[in-house]
């Protein structure tokens, strides 16, 4: 499991000429690989590339936590007319490909203007944040006793007020599952900003990384450098709140 990372370290360090040798560990390494391909671009560092990813993803995770935990309150707690329906329906959406919507999402954020922007990127997450999320919240809420509801309403608590006091702050590890999620499968989701991002200055670090290969002479050294530091933030998530993703996962409700 650790070799490919291994290989991938070494190969970051070496000419692209050492490419093709068997060894893993070039005899000369080159960490000016790293300094270069940060500054590979005359206009653009890869700073400010980070920075797009950084800032898209800061609104994404928001939207997907907020909307998400919302949704399922609304589902998990709520009265109303077909609830079983609407969520059977939002349920049904996990199993309808990707593939499907993406040509009329992409005809209707380009009728309002909104293609070159990280509009249609973000917006999605303040619109639920996805079934998946959504599910997960509703189990989980499931699992809280109804008697802090009540007990909430007796002190004067308004629907909302329970949602805020008592549901959102119970619903911590599950949230930090949701934010995880949200920022890995955001940060690699090369397919969408390629399809709506198209000005250098906007790019994401994945479309960033696609600007060595349309190099006349790939610097194969550099872009695995740069490939390399890439996956880093999303590393650092996930081992800075391993404990309370698992706990997510794992948990349906209040322990006794």
């Amino acid at each position: 499991m650790l070799y490919p990372v291994i290989w991938w370290l070494g190969a970051s360090l070496k000419k692209t000429e050492e490419m093709s040798l068997p060894s893993i560990w070039p005899q000369s390494p080159m960490w000016e690989n790293y300094t270069k391909g940060w500054h590979f671009s005359a206009d653009f560092s890869f700073t400010h590339f980070f920075a797009n990813t950084l800032t898209m993803e800061f609104w994404n995770v928001l939207g997907a936590v907020i909307t998400s935990s919302l949704v399922a309150y609304g589902f998990a707690r709520l009265q109303f007319k077909l609830r079983a329906f609407w969520f059977s329906i939002l349920l049904l959406t996990m199993m309808l490909p990707g593939q499907v919507t993406v040509i009329p999402q992409y005809i209707m954020y380009n009728h309002f203007g909104l293609v070159d922007s990280y509009i249609p990127l973000i917006l999605p997450h303040f619109f639920g944040g996805g079934a998946f999320f959504v599910f997960l919240l509703v189990q989980f809420i499931r699992g809280i006793p109804r008697e802090l509801d009540e007990a909430a309403k007796i002190d004067g608590a308004s629907v909302y007020g329970i949602y805020a006091r008592i549901i959102f702050p119970l619903l911590k590890p599950s949230l930090v599952t949701v934010a995880i999620f949200t920022f890995i499968w955001s940060w690699d989701d090369f397919f969408g900003q390629v399809l709506y991002l198209s000005s250098v200055e906007k790019y994401t670090v994945g479309l960033a990384l696609r600007m060595f290969i349309d190099q006349f002479e790939i610097q194969w050294g550099q872009l695995l450098a740069m490939s390399l530091l890439s996956i880093v933030p999303s590393v650092i998530v996930f081992f800075l709140a391993q404990k309370h993703f698992v706990e997510g996962i794992t948990t349906t409700g209040l322990k006794g």
